[in-house]
């Protein structure tokens, strides 16, 4: 086992909670058990050798039609060692939840808040889960591939007059 290899170290010491490493591109993805997300970035951030300090992103994805649904990633940085590290989990499409890594890195709230908003994952124990970029009522999540998309028709000058009529001009 070489002491500072990410993969090594994590099927070392986290066992089951690695489900998947993939390689592509000499970026390296560990795909983890969601419930044991907080346990393998406070692995990652606290380990010698490792010190994954920087939390870069936190991403949502739509997977749809697939089943599990959705995926967040986090974008691990070691300033120390100028090293990157994807984590990955997945989730299912009927009821997306998982852990907030908010006590891990403080950097995660708003980031949280906006997969949240986008996507209607929920992080459990995040301590201000609302939205963050849609109004408080709005309905939905934008981001998701089934959400209904807004439609305008485009006016070409055989259609010109159809939709001109439709147009919301101001009335005097």
């Amino acid at each position: 086992m070489n002491a500072f290899n990410p993969v090594d170290m994590a099927r070392g010491s986290l066992g089951d909670a690695v489900q998947d490493v993939v390689e592509f591109r000499g970026e390296t993805t560990i795909v983890v058990d969601p419930a044991r997300i907080v346990d393998v970035c406070l692995f990652f951030r606290d380990t010698e050798g490792l010190e994954y300090n920087f939390l870069e992103d936190v991403a949502a994805v739509d997977y749809y039609p697939q089943e599990p649904r959705f995926a967040v990633c986090y974008q691990l940085y070691s300033m120390i060692y100028n090293r990157t590290l994807r984590l990955k989990v997945y989730l299912p499409g009927d009821n997306p939840r998982l852990p907030s890594i908010t006590p891990v890195w403080n950097a995660a709230n708003f980031q949280e808040r906006e997969a949240y908003d986008m996507m209607g994952i929920v992080f459990e124990g995040h301590p201000n889960l609302r939205r963050i970029l849609m109004p408080e009522d709005w309905e939905g999540h934008p981001q998701r591939k089934d959400y209904p998309l807004g439609y305008e028709p485009v006016q070409f000058s055989f259609n010109y007059e159809d939709i001109n009529r439709l147009k919301p001009y101001a009335k005097e």
